[in-house]
C-alpha cells in the first residue's frame, strides 16, 4: 500500500517508503524539524530515495548533519 505523502500526519517515526514524494506536507514537516533555512537539494533528495530503510526523523537528522558539514 502506498503512502499518501500529501495528506498523512508525518512524525519523526514515519517510515520513508518506495512511494515517497517531496510534497508540501513533507516540506512543512522538515521546516518544522530543521528550521526556516530548510531546503531540498538534488543530493539530499537522492539520499532520501536511495532505498535504504529510514524514518522522517532520520531524514531531518541527515539534513542537520549535512548542514553542519557545510559550515566547517
Amino acid at each position: 500500500m502506498n503512502t499518501d505523502w500529501h495528506s498523512i500526519e508525518i512524525s519523526r517515526a514515519t517510515h520513508v517508503d518506495a512511494s515517497y514524494k517531496n510534497t508540501q506536507n513533507v516540506r512543512r514537516f522538515l521546516t518544522a524539524e530543521c528550521g526556516d533555512g530548510f531546503k531540498f537539494d538534488r543530493d539530499f533528495m537522492a539520499w532520501i530515495g536511495n532505498g535504504v530503510h529510514k524514518t522522517m526523523g532520520d531524514v531531518a537528522d541527515e539534513w542537520h548533519r549535512r548542514r553542519a558539514g557545510k559550515a566547517s
